[in-house]
């Protein structure tokens, strides 16, 4: 059964940034853990407002390469004004309640993630609309606190590419093994997890500061993967976000 918060929630969707059949907003970060994705809702947020100078903290980061992990003692040693620490605060607390939750978050400065340009008629980078995938029941939490934020689209909005005639076939020919063998190969490259977006699909934008519960394919879930991808950043922009 859902909790009371994602009901309340739900029934007053229109003011909430989130009208959409796939998502369920909560407002509580116990809510967010606590309740059972059912149904169509394969995503659920804890919505909410972003205080502080975020912008700030992005500016006195050092980046490494294109992704530079960044740790508790990194964000704690900045010199930060009134305002951005606000914005630090913020992490720090969404931080510890994943930690204590029993989650790995990771906080990750963000030129650009790697493209995959390795074959032209499919794609399997973070770019792609894609689903997550653990061997056991977890599910991926993750906030935009500066920059870009990524999408997710409803799974009737999109086709797994690799059912996909022309897509599939050209796999095949890749592949050029035993038949027995095929559906092995597309899950040992990940091409299984990508998806193709119908042309009249409508991604929703997971927006800065909100909390978001995705729902990961594994062998305990109850409802359909949750398909996003990695937005295209903006130009001479760093992405901030936290993920697990």
């Amino acid at each position: 059964m859902m909790s009371h918060s994602l009901l309340l929630f739900n029934s007053d969707m229109k003011n909430t940034l989130f009208d959409h059949h796939q998502i369920g907003v909560v407002s509580t970060f116990s809510a967010l853990t606590n309740t059972k994705f059912q149904g169509e809702i394969n995503a659920l947020c804890w919505q909410r407002d972003l205080v502080g100078d975020f912008k700030e903290i992005v500016n006195k980061l050092e980046l490494d390469e294109n992704i530079t992990e960044i740790s508790v003692d990194d964000l704690c040693a900045l010199q930060l004004s009134e305002n951005a620490n606000l914005a630090r605060n913020m992490i720090l607390k969404d931080i510890q309640l994943l930690t204590d939750f029993g989650a790995s978050p990771t906080l990750n400065l963000l030129k650009n993630y790697e493209r995959d340009e390795e074959l032209d008629f499919i794609s399997t980078d973070v770019y792609s609309f894609h689903v997550d995938r653990s061997p056991i029941e977890t599910d991926t939490f993750l906030c935009t606190y500066y920059g870009a934020a990524s999408d997710i689209v409803s799974n009737d909005q999109v086709q797994q590419k690799i059912l996909i005639p022309e897509i599939r076939a050209k796999l095949q020919e890749l592949h050029g093994g035993l038949d027995a063998e095929f559906e092995n190969f597309l899950e040992e490259y990940f091409f299984d997890l990508h998806y193709q977006p119908n042309i009249d699909a409508k991604p929703t934008n997971l927006g800065v500061g909100h909390l978001w519960r995705l729902a990961v394919d594994h062998p305990t879930q109850q409802v359909l993967p949750c398909v996003h991808r990695a937005p295209q950043e903006n130009e001479g922009e760093y992405r901030l976000l936290l993920i697990c």
